[in-house]
């Protein structure tokens, strides 16, 4: 680094070298270690300028995980193109293999049920909710069955009310 640029940046801002792009448009940033104007140390710090800065439009992958990786210093390098082609190249490839499992068992557990190695499982459908006081109970007691805190509507009939 000359010293005119060590001057400029020292004078004017904090120097940020352009480590790489993603395929979305993200920018990655490595800023190193440097001394601002007043003499203050700036510590290392890796930093992304999103390609949409709109904060509330972030979706998840957004980031690839290779520069997840690297921003949050859990590498040191930042990834190659050939890894990111690599990794995303390994990746189709396990949804492949993964369909082809799915599509494997279905066809054997098929085939079980065919020869009667495996019972069908059974449909039974549930009318109420698990968390009400009365699920699974054909009748309603008299004795209350829940405080001022666990109040649940139908909980309780009064005697001599019965449904």
């Amino acid at each position: 680094m000359s010293r005119i640029t060590s001057l400029l940046r020292r004078t004017f801002a904090v120097a940020k070298e352009h480590v790489g792009t993603d395929h979305l448009g993200n920018k990655y940033y490595y800023i190193p270690e440097q001394k601002s104007w007043t003499g203050r140390v700036i510590r290392t710090r890796r930093l992304v300028e999103a390609a949409n800065p709109n904060e509330f439009e972030y979706m998840e992958g957004s980031i690839p995980s290779e520069w997840d990786a690297w921003i949050r210093g859990r590498r040191k390098q930042p990834p190659t193109i050939e890894e990111l082609l690599q990794n995303e190249c390994y990746r189709e490839q396990i949804k492949v293999r993964a369909i082809e499992a799915e599509e494997k068992d279905k066809t054997l557990q098929a085939k079980q049920y065919e020869e009667g190695l495996v019972a069908q499982p059974v449909q039974t459908q549930v009318k109420g909710h698990a968390s009400a006081t009365q699920f699974g109970q054909t009748e309603f007691s008299e004795e209350p069955v829940s405080t001022a805190n666990t109040f649940q509507p139908g909980s309780w009939m009064p005697p001599g009310s019965k449904k």
